[in-house]
């Protein structure tokens, strides 16, 4: 494992953003994880990540506009959506990375983990 396999999660459910965190955590990755964009934002211009994580669907700033923005950071940054709202990501007009994963829940959590080492080996 790298030093840059840190995941930044940003996800508003706290029960799932425990559940995925712990998950990735068990996998062998660093997570930092917050319950909101604002807060994830703030966070990765103080340090790098190799992946945000996060949910579209959140309040203050929502999952679509925080990749964007961190993005504009770090170009380098991968991102994953997971998402109930599936056709949102794919919007070409929401102007989400173009690179962007998206995971639509529900999702079982081998195939997260599977995702993740296979955007971070890339």
């Amino acid at each position: 494992m790298t030093p840059m396999s840190r995941i930044l999660l940003a996800e508003d459910d706290n029960d799932m953003r425990r559940f995925l965190a712990k998950a990735l955590e068990k996998a062998g990755h660093d997570v930092v994880s917050f319950d909101n964009g604002v807060s994830a934002y703030e966070r990765i211009r103080e340090e790098p990540f190799a992946l945000l994580l996060t949910d579209i669907v959140m309040p203050e700033m929502d999952g679509i506009e925080l990749a964007r923005k961190a993005t504009q950071l770090d170009p380098d940054l991968k991102v994953m959506f997971i998402t109930g709202f599936a056709a949102v990501a794919l919007n070409p007009d929401s102007k989400a990375p173009k690179d962007a994963k998206v995971l639509s829940k529900p999702f079982h959590l081998r195939d997260l983990v599977q995702e993740v080492e296979r955007m971070l080996a890339a």
